[in-house]
């Protein structure tokens, strides 16, 4: 990750590297990383110098890595250690939890837990990202200030797709979630993303992702008379199995030419849909991304991947 929340991100130095930090910490997204060589200091000694040497009132925006979340990791004890440091970091806007790549760890190996002890202990943050869905949690919530919701997984639980639905996110203008695949823990169905596409409890909501799906064309499908669309800026419907008929049926349902930008990468249409779908689309201003285009296997109709599983 090498930007979020608008900023560019810096990993805080070990202590052994003498790198000069920024005299505004405010202007960059602070990465916490250690524990992963040998000549690494101790992550709670780590994490100890970070909050004695940066102005925690300043910071805007926080990247958790490892050690702290991977095969390996504390995620429990990551929570806790952030709301412990709450009434020091009052300007936290943006957090996201486990920054953690593939020679680290697999995104299917990567321990999470309860992330709501984050969302009561900081009323004022507007963003929060999550990758790894192994033991996540999300509790129904009530959150007047988050804008952007991210959950990057290989498997989402249903339980955590049914209670955001029914969470009250009144600020929320971005949710992304990345469904994976079954075999990697993904349970949510079609029936626990409706409540969603009403839009209902989310009156703010502008860009809206539902991703990584092995039924990525039930999801186009539904998308395609879904009330929520008619107000959205950008639909990210991309890194699953969308095939054909999806891409069909998302083109005979309500109009579309209002979005800024329609994202499909990672698919499995044919040439002559993705002709079509440009035809229908981009004269009326809609960038769309039809990158990744992905081959079915004839001989096996089981054949299509989403882009994270393992």
């Amino acid at each position: 990750m090498n930007n979020f929340h608008g900023l560019p991100v810096l990993t805080f130095p070990q202590e052994s590297s003498g790198c000069t930090l920024p005299a505004d910490p405010a202007s960059v997204a602070w990465r916490m990383r250690s524990g992963l060589y040998g000549g690494d200091e101790d992550s709670d000694e780590y994490w100890k110098r970070f909050t004695e040497t940066v102005p925690l009132e300043r910071v805007r925006a926080l990247v958790i890595g490892s050690a702290w979340y991977g095969s390996d990791g504390w995620p429990a004890e990551t929570i806790d250690m952030l709301v412990e440091a709450s009434p020091r970091l009052t300007g936290l806007e943006a957090l996201f939890l486990g920054d953690v790549h593939f020679e680290e760890s697999e995104i299917s190996w990567m321990e999470q837990s309860d992330v709501a002890p984050v969302l009561e202990a900081y009323p004022r943050l507007r963003e929060l990202g999550v990758r790894g869905g192994n033991g996540l949690e999300f509790p129904v919530v009530r959150h007047e200030g988050l804008r952007t919701l991210r959950f990057e997984t290989g498997g989402l639980p249903a339980s955590v797709t049914r209670n955001v639905a029914a969470s009250d996110l009144p600020s929320l203008e971005c949710l992304e979630l990345w469904l994976g695949d079954e075999y990697y823990g993904c349970d949510t169905t079609l029936e626990d993303l409706r409540p969603l596409l009403t839009g209902e409890r989310l009156p703010s909501l502008r860009h809206l992702g539902l991703q990584n799906s092995q039924f990525q064309d039930e999801i186009a499908a539904a998308v395609a008379h879904a009330p929520v669309v008619a107000r959205l800026a950008s639909l990210r419907l991309s890194m699953g199995a969308l095939g054909d008929e999806g891409a069909a049926a998302l083109l005979s349902g309500q109009p579309l030419s209002h979005l800024r930008f329609l994202d499909l990468h990672h698919h499995y249409l044919s040439d002559a849909m993705m002709l079509r779908v440009r035809e229908a689309l981009e004269p009326a201003g809609v960038r769309v991304d039809l990158s990744e285009q992905e081959k079915d296997v004839e001989e096996d109709e089981g054949a299509r991947y989403v882009a994270v599983s393992e």
